[in-house]
């Protein structure tokens, strides 16, 4: 599994976060959707990872915003159906957070959803070490997002 700075524009990239998207508003309303869309993802300001197995195939994605000289914020984690349970989420989240720490953040934060479909990224933020916290950046207090930071 290699995780590398890749062009969201990708056609295979595009095609997984076209799901991810599809299913933040199949499970949120509009105007609770954070979700990043392509063209979001290569703004500058975002750095963008894919993970992919040895014969290239696309495994999963996430990205790292900056919020600013010491803040970053988790963006667009998808690991694909057909490689859910196999580390990838673990595995772009570690070197999201090793960026994040070398460019000398103190915290990392991400908003996700409170419904059950989130239960499994709220349990992997958790064990990475990720608390409870308000709203930050832009965000709004909203009864489908859930807040959640980790300082370095």
């Amino acid at each position: 599994m290699r995780v590398e700075p890749d062009d969201p524009r990708r056609p295979d990239v595009v095609a997984l976060l076209v799901d991810h998207l599809a299913d933040m508003h199949r499970e949120s309303p509009p105007e609770s959707v954070h979700a990043l869309d392509v063209e979001a993802l290569a703004a500058p300001g975002i750095t963008f990872w894919s993970v992919r197995d040895d014969d290239g195939l696309l495994l999963g994605c996430g990205a790292l915003k900056a919020l600013g000289a010491d803040e970053g914020e988790v963006k667009s984690m998808r690991t694909s159906g057909a490689a859910r349970g196999r580390g990838v989420a673990s595995r772009v989240l570690a070197v999201i957070l090793d960026e994040a720490a070398r460019r000398g953040y103190r915290r990392v934060s991400l908003e996700t959803g409170p419904q059950d479909f989130f239960a499994p990224a709220r349990r992997l933020y958790e064990r990475h070490g990720f608390v409870a916290c308000g709203p930050f950046a832009d965000y709004r207090e909203d009864p489908y997002s859930v807040f959640l930071t980790l300082a370095l």
